[in-house]
């Protein structure tokens, strides 16, 4: 760490003028939130999302707004796009110092994987298993091996991978069971998933150990959207605030990570949970 890092105020560590991130799954839930905060911290931001329609909607509010902000078609499952991803962004930015992983499958943020929820572990399909595989492990693999040559040649960089309180714990499947209906369960995938993104970030973190690389997780526990009302009450008993989180209350946490307010930190994990892991 510098000298003019260790004296720098309070406003300028969080300041990202000058930087370039990427927001992958940036169309999402939570990458759209992400987007908008590194946008308002001064960054370039690429959103990167498999709904290339929607990721230039977002691209097109924020840069009415102001901001630098490009849209970027990515699957992450394929390298030929991640690595299109990546040179795109240095053609529009000339650089890359920020790598949000976001983009995941979860059932209860995306509907048309909500068939996932139903069936006991014994029956659970393979092909499920396999993409999810792909989308929530291999894609944050694909993306933080692309990104990180341009930040070796830069001389620094950050990546922020996206886990969650189900990578820590097991998931409560008494949540998901409704009266008068089949049983459902949060899916196998993601909870292995979830806890595999912990591993990921801790080996590189100390891969890059000297290289002036940083690699950390941010652990959100529930996020409200638009849930039943039946899996709400429950899902609130469980956290000690009593409820889920809005999709905003992740923002401070990503911009810290994502920023040089946390240059002390690597290999870390940061849980933004309401207490849910407290317990």
């Amino acid at each position: 760490m510098s000298s003019s890092t260790a004296s720098a105020s309070l406003p300028d560590i969080f300041n990202l003028s000058g930087r370039v991130a990427v927001v992958t799954g940036g169309a999402g839930l939570l990458g759209a939130e992400f987007c908008k905060t590194l946008a308002q911290a001064g960054a370039a931001v690429v959103v990167a999302d498999i709904n290339a329609a929607a990721a230039q909607t977002l691209a097109n509010q924020l840069s009415e707004d102001g901001w630098r902000v490009a849209a970027c078609a990515l699957d992450v499952t394929d390298p030929n796009s991640v690595s299109e991803m990546v040179q795109a962004t240095l053609t529009e930015f000339s650089r890359l110092d920020v790598l949000i992983n976001s983009a995941a499958l979860d059932p209860k943020f995306d509907p048309q994987h909500a068939a996932h929820l139903f069936g006991a572990f014994e029956d659970f399909p393979l092909n499920a298993w396999e993409q999810a595989l792909q989308v929530n492990l291999t894609g944050a693999f694909l993306c933080c091996q692309a990104a990180a040559a341009p930040m070796l040649a830069q001389g620094r960089g950050v990546i922020v991978n996206l886990s969650s309180i189900y990578g820590l714990a097991g998931p409560d499947q008494r949540l998901y069971q409704c009266a008068g209906q089949p049983p459902q369960y949060k899916p196998v995938y993601y909870s292995v998933t979830k806890a595999a993104i912990l591993g990921l970030t801790r080996y590189l973190a100390t891969y890059y150990a000297g290289r002036n690389i940083r690699v950390n997780a941010l652990t959100p526990g529930g996020v409200f959207n638009d849930h039943e009302e039946a899996f709400l009450q429950a899902y609130s008993a469980r956290a000690v605030l009593g409820r889920m989180a809005r999709k905003d209350e992740l923002n401070g946490a990503l911009l810290f990570l994502a920023s040089d307010a946390s240059s002390y930190m690597t290999g870390a994990n940061l849980v933004v949970d309401g207490g849910w892991t407290a317990w």
